[in-house]
């Protein structure tokens, strides 16, 4: 059984956060023991579970898991003496987080009430207990709250608390290849010499951006002894520059120009993947901090296996206007996606957090948010399949989790068993 003291509001963590100063919040100090619980104003019994009195009758309530399913277990008392479960009546009723309503009737069974059902993950929920014992009607209500905090909407927006619906998605199997950024081919263009001759002048230096039929370089032919000028052939930025004024133009480019809007990946694609790499298929380009991504598809697959890598290359061509991120010589990762499946429900990878001994994320159900633990099949890094734990449709933090899970550790909020 759980149970959470009133907390400030999330927008105060975040005043905070910039010094990392995320604070426990509640009307009264709460002081977690050594398992991660809070010792909450409530009265316990003898089995530490909740301890509900009315007069001289009372009830303590307990949610027992250990080497079992959780499940309540309910003890009796009269004048604070163990009863016989089977003179004890009692129904619980369960509110979660959206109206939903569990229902738990009971039977005895040793020297206690067991109910019957599971009582799922998170134990946060409105409790509603009934019970009558000796011709007397009992009743009770509390909130046992875990995992669960309140944020404005502007609040939200403050701190990068980003949501998405869960639902259906197409899981890919993907392939991860090293590579790096270079100019494409087309993207290339050399300043040469059309007849032997001494450069009488240049107009061009190393770094310099040019335009196409821009003059650069003035040639004195050896054979004719006239001078001629040759322009670049396409616009871009002088890359090398092999040449100086006197020099006798032949066998070298004078210039080397690029456009640095005309890239490609080159992807070394190693035998053991050689099978399942193909033209056609989609690419995630990743720099190396993995700040920046680019979705792609490999272009070509060059036939030739170089001796000493024993690796092919895979052009991937990233579009015009990438962005100064992509540069020539800059190292990637291409996430190349060999294979794929949908499946009825999965979460951002990114959106999955630790909460206890579980993988979670944050459900929000208006200005709240609470853990929804879950079972999970196959991982990509974009998307993670859901066996359980989580309905369809439901809306989740896919950024600024983290900020709302250390408000509910910081908090206090306490998982009894």
């Amino acid at each position: 059984m759980s149970f959470t003291l009133t907390r400030r509001p999330l927008w105060a963590l975040l005043l905070t956060c910039a010094a990392l100063s995320l604070t426990a919040c509640g009307d009264k100090a709460a002081k977690p023991d050594e398992h991660g619980e809070t010792e909450a104003d409530f009265e316990r019994g003898p089995h530490n579970g909740r301890l509900l009195r009315d007069g001289d009758f009372s009830l303590e309530v307990t949610i027992f898991e250990t080497g079992v399913e959780p499940e309540f277990r309910l003890y009796g008392y009269r004048k604070d003496k163990p009863l016989d479960p089977r003179q004890v009546n009692v129904e619980v009723a369960l509110t979660r987080l959206g109206g939903k309503v569990d229902r738990f009737s009971f039977n005895p069974q040793e020297d206690y009430l067991r109910g019957a059902g599971l009582v799922r993950e998170p134990h946060s929920f409105d409790v509603a207990v009934t019970a009558r014992e000796g011709g007397k009607a009992h009743a009770w209500r509390y909130a046992s709250y875990e995992g669960r905090t309140t944020l404005s909407k502007v609040a939200a927006e403050a701190g990068g608390v980003k949501v998405e619906v869960a639902g259906p998605a197409t899981m890919g199997e993907a392939v991860t290849l090293s590579g790096r950024i270079e100019v494409t081919p087309e993207g290339k263009g050399e300043v040469r010499a059309w007849y032997p001759g001494r450069i009488m002048s240049l107009r061009g230096e190393l770094g310099q951006m040019v335009r196409k039929g821009q003059i650069l370089a003035r040639v004195e032919s050896s054979e004719s002894l006239q001078t001629y000028s040759i322009p670049a052939p396409i616009s871009g930025q002088i890359i090398e520059k092999n040449s100086n004024v006197g020099d006798v133009a032949y066998d070298r480019p004078i210039f080397v120009i690029a456009d640095p809007t005309k890239l490609h990946a080159e992807l070394f694609v190693y035998p053991r993947d050689s099978e399942r790499v193909r033209v056609g298929q989609k690419v995630e380009v990743r720099s190396l901090s993995g700040a920046d991504r680019i979705l792609a598809t490999v272009e070509s697959i060059l036939p030739s296996v170089d001796v000493t890598s024993q690796t092919q290359l895979a052009h991937v061509h990233l579009p015009d206007g990438a962005g100064p991120a992509w540069r020539p010589g800059l190292g990637v990762e291409g996430g190349v996606t060999v294979a794929s499946r949908p499946v009825a429900l999965a979460v951002r990878t990114g959106a999955i957090q630790r909460f206890r001994d579980f993988d979670v994320v944050f459900a929000r159900i208006g200005d709240t948010y609470e853990v929804r633990m879950l079972e999970l099949g196959v991982r990509t890094p974009e998307w993670t399949e859901v066996l359980g734990g989580l309905e369809p449709g439901t809306t989740y933090v896919t950024d600024g989790a983290f900020l709302i899970r250390a408000d509910i550790e910081k908090s206090g909020a306490s998982h009894d068993h």
